[in-house]
């Protein structure tokens, strides 16, 4: 057999062994190395290769003690940490490699550090000493923390116990933990600033009108997602729990293209956001051009973050960034956006609560005005009634204006009564008012409310108004597409279409085409109002409002854009 073909053994040639004498032996069926001293048998076995080593006992266990602290000097300079040993002077004994590549600052304070620890482990005070099983003294390690070169480190010490357990050396683990910092110093910062968003003083906020309050919320989720998240592309969409529509309600730094398309809550065939929103689970997309769900964002945007808005558990909308950098966005910036979209989520919800709680206080309050009011009514009718069927000439005409009095009161409270599916003091009769103004105007008029339409419908006609009316948003778009209006008054919220997008499509039309949005009790779940604020949108009415309101709104709506 070849040598190359044999397995290796080395013999350390003792006194007592023979190592010549042992290779003749060996030599027919191993590769043999001799060595004479021990440190040529640890340099040969440090090379590897060898199958076997054969020394006498007085050899053998020092050559055994050094290869395992070899193994273990390099398991310690394999590790990512700094590890090292530092007496009671201060002087570093030893230190694997990650700790030699530590700056001199950064090694002084590690320095400082173990004294300190191997002081506290010496006075055992404060705690720092504990019974082991078999009563011996044990220390606990002690974690400590600075910061050099805008660094931030972070070390454990532990005592090297000696003799009668006297600590006379500490060793320590140090580890950079600046990125781990940082990215803690973020999301507290987040975290402040979503506190920061979400504490909205309902008494602050009950003294501003509806469109002051969407602004205030805006401004602060713009705000801070440019200052705090650097995120300059983004828009929030709101699902619609009826239709699952992803509807729009605030944008910032996209083109209006991307922000008129449909997307529903529906994991295919819907973009990221379709997904996000029927899955509740976050999407990065590295690269738009190979992701096949981007849909449509930033203009020649290259990648795109995409967290759900979460409240109670349940998917409220999406909160969408886009950037123009390929790869912009990583796990870090997906758990700052849904730390953040949570808080979000949490300020919209409290809007709307105040919204539902204006709504049930003004029903409350006007049923207990008509129940208090509607015995004192009856019994003027019955008593201005009783008086006419005596007969009395002189008082009948009084009487009978009295009780046309109490029939208006009563068809007044009952429009107030019905909030906002009536218009409060529509008592015209089919009498015409002219009105220059009005007369001859285009008006479109949408509202899924009959009533309200044909009410209002009603009201410019006698005014000398050309009236449409349609019942749904998708109905207004359409006519807005082919015929031209003076004036657009739709509501808010409709089956298809939002008040914003009827505002959007007015001025595609023609644009500076006035539009009045209507909603009761300042309901805009879309923020439609706010954001046609911004773009030229004429007034807005909150229902149930009172004709002659109506009417000054129309006025000056129609009169802004003639003078």
């Amino acid at each position: 057999m070849a040598d190359a073909d044999k397995p290796r053994v080395l013999i350390l040639n003792g006194q007592a062994l023979g190592g010549h004498a042992a290779s003749e032996l060996l030599g027919d069926h191993y590769d043999v190395s001799v060595v004479s001293t021990t440190e040529d048998a640890l340099s040969a076995l440090r090379d590897g290769g060898y199958r076997a080593v054969f020394a006498e006992v007085g050899d053998y266990l020092p050559m055994e003690r050094e290869l395992l602290g070899d193994r273990s000097s390099l398991v310690l300079n394999t590790i990512g940490e700094g590890v090292c040993i530092v007496d009671g002077s201060g002087r570093m004994t030893w230190a694997n490699k990650r700790m030699k590549g530590f700056s001199d600052p950064i090694t002084d304070k590690v320095k400082r550090v173990c004294q300190q620890a191997l002081g506290i482990f010496n006075a055992q005070a404060g705690g720092f000493t504990v019974s082991g099983p078999d009563g011996e003294v044990q220390y606990k390690s002690k974690k400590s923390t600075f910061e050099s070169d805008e660094r931030y480190f972070e070390v454990i010490c532990s005592p090297i116990i000696e003799g009668e357990g006297d600590v006379e050396q500490v060793v320590a683990v140090v580890w950079d933990a600046t990125n781990s910092k940082r990215l803690q110093s973020k999301i507290d910062a987040i975290d402040a600033s979503g506190r920061e968003l979400a504490r909205l003083d309902a008494n602050e906020l009950s003294k501003l009108a509806p469109p002051q309050r969407l602004k205030l919320l805006q401004d602060k989720i713009i705000k801070f997602s440019k200052d705090l998240m650097h995120f300059d592309h983004f828009n929030i969409r709101l699902l619609d729990r009826d239709s699952r529509k992803l509807e729009m309600v605030i944008s910032e730094g996209l083109p209006p293209e991307a922000l008129e398309i449909d997307l529903y809550a529906q994991p295919e065939g819907n973009g990221i956001s379709g997904y996000v929103g029927a899955t509740g689970r976050s999407y990065i997309c590295h690269d738009t051009e190979k992701d096949p769900r981007y849909v449509l964002g930033l203009q020649h945007g290259k990648s795109s973050l995409t967290v759900p808005l979460m409240l109670f558990d349940e998917v409220i909308g999406v909160y969408n960034i886009e950037s123009e950098q390929t790869g912009a966005f990583n796990e870090d910036d997906r758990q700052f956006a849904e730390i953040f979209g949570r808080y979000v989520a949490l300020a919209l919800n409290i809007l709307d609560l105040l919204v539902v709680e204006r709504y049930t206080t003004s029903t409350s309050i006007t049923d207990s005005v008509v129940h208090e009011m509607a015995e004192p009514l009856a019994d003027i009718d019955t008593n201005c009634r009783g008086l006419l069927d005596r007969g009395d000439d002189e008082s009948s005409g009084a009487l009978n204006a009295i009780l046309s009095d109490v029939d208006r009161i009563r068809q007044t409270i009952k429009q107030v009564q019905q909030g906002p599916k009536a218009v409060v003091g529509n008592d015209e009769g089919g009498a015409e008012v002219a009105d220059p103004v009005i007369e001859g105007k285009r008006i479109l008029v949408a509202d899924d409310e009959a009533n309200i339409r044909e009410t209002i419908k009603s009201v410019l006609a006698r005014r000398g108004a050309e009236v449409e009316t349609c019942k749904d948003g998708y109905e207004a778009c359409s006519l807005l597409v082919g015929e031209g209006f003076d004036l657009i008054v739709s509501d808010i919220r409709m089956p298809y279409r939002n008040g914003y997008e009827i505002f959007a499509a007015a001025q595609r039309a023609k644009e500076g085409t006035p539009v009045l949005l209507m909603t009761g009790f300042g309901y805009d779940p879309h923020h439609s109002i706010v954001r046609a604020s911004t773009e030229g949108l004429a007034g807005v009415l909150f229902k149930p409002f009172k004709v002659d309101e109506f009417v000054g709104e129309v006025r000056k709506a129609l009169g802004a854009e003639t003078e």
